[in-house]
């Protein structure tokens, strides 16, 4: 199934909406510690910390980044074993945007934030005995360095979402003509949300620890 380049592509953006699905998701429980606040957000913890569901869920979602990040890196990699030879005056701007000609760098950084994140909540979270969730992570972002990393972290992926979201329904075969300003529209709209809405939870808790 995933032998043409064309198979790896619609794999890829499958693998990259099932994974905006999440995010979102993410977004909208993390966005409970600021409103209602505490309590909201220890019982949307629980609940998917022992919904059988989302249980299964979760390896199914290891495996979606797993997958989306090294066909990330193999078709980069397809790409520029293609076009070997560099043009000697390339002004890739006037192609293609910043966002889509850095995919794979700001796929990386998020990547190596995940890394950091899955040490410091999930390690925690699923195999620590952790009193308070809402400490836990609104702790988190008592450090200078967790918190800048964070919305840089967030911010990069606003912006792999900027292009990848229109991207992976191209892949899929939507209408350029009929979808894509709409698609365009949407991701960036979504690119917002999920840049500003995490990393505005980081500044809000690490600026209540500075009082």
């Amino acid at each position: 199934m995933l032998r043409t380049s064309v198979a790896k592509k619609m794999a890829m953006a499958v693998s990259g909406l099932f994974l905006v699905t999440f995010i979102l998701l993410h977004l909208s429980i993390n966005l409970t510690l600021l409103w209602p606040g505490r309590e909201v957000f220890e019982k949307a913890v629980h609940f998917m910390g022992t919904n059988l569901f989302i249980r299964i869920m979760e390896p199914i979602l290891f495996l979606g980044f797993i997958f989306h990040i090294a066909m990330g890196i193999y078709l980069e990699w397809q790409n520029r074993k293609n076009r070997p030879v560099k043009y000697e005056k390339y002004n890739g701007s006037a192609v293609a945007s910043w966002a889509s000609r850095n995919m794979i760098w700001t796929g990386l950084f998020v990547l190596f934030f995940l890394l950091v994140h899955f040490y410091n909540y999930y390690v925690p979270f699923r195999y620590g005995k952790v009193e308070s969730h809402y400490d836990l992570v609104t702790g988190l972002f008592a450090s200078p360095v967790y918190t800048l990393l964070y919305v840089l972290a967030f911010t990069g992926l606003g912006i792999h979402l900027s292009h990848g979201f229109q991207s992976a329904f191209q892949s899929l075969g939507a209408p350029r003509e009929n979808c894509y300003k709409f698609l365009r529209c949407l991701g960036n709209i979504i690119a917002w949300l999920v840049g500003l809405g995490f990393s505005l939870i980081a500044l809000y808790f690490y600026f209540q620890h500075l009082k």
